[in-house]
């Protein structure tokens, strides 16, 4: 069983999934969420291709733990895949993550239009580990 994750923007939605014993998060790329129905094509294709089980949405969330506008947003898309997908959906703490995904890829020394394009899958690697680690403690 995997766990794919998604890291929800307005723009990109990134993607990770994680290996079959749930133990390691892999960025996969990331994918546009317009339109909408593309978007869920391309779903259903990873979720029945990898043999997804659960999926992990990515919820922002203010540093004192309040609720922002932007978690109105991932909420209204979850709702919709609830209504479209038939697997599990759980909103997990997205706090940072993309702030540390960002340091990571400049630490590798990843150039600046490189970075653009993989700070959402590598944010949702870090979403998708962080679930993993907690279930493990």
């Amino acid at each position: 069983m995997r766990v794919l994750a998604l890291d929800h923007g307005t723009k990109r939605v990134g993607l990770a999934l994680s290996d079959e014993t749930q133990t390691v998060a892999q960025p996969i790329g990331f994918f546009s969420p317009r339109p909408m129905a593309d978007f869920l094509a391309h779903l259903r294709k990873i979720i029945s291709e990898k043999s997804v089980k659960q999926i992990i949405v990515g919820m922002p969330r203010n540093m004192d733990g309040t609720y922002g506008a932007s978690a109105d947003n991932v909420r209204h898309f979850i709702g919709i895949l609830e209504k479209e997908i038939a697997v599990p959906i759980r909103a997990w703490d997205e706090r940072l993550t993309s702030v540390q995904a960002n340091r990571a890829l400049v630490d590798a020394g990843i150039r600046r239009d490189v970075r653009k394009e993989k700070v959402d899958a590598t944010a949702a690697a870090i979403l998708l580990q962080s679930y993993l680690d907690s279930r493990t403690l």
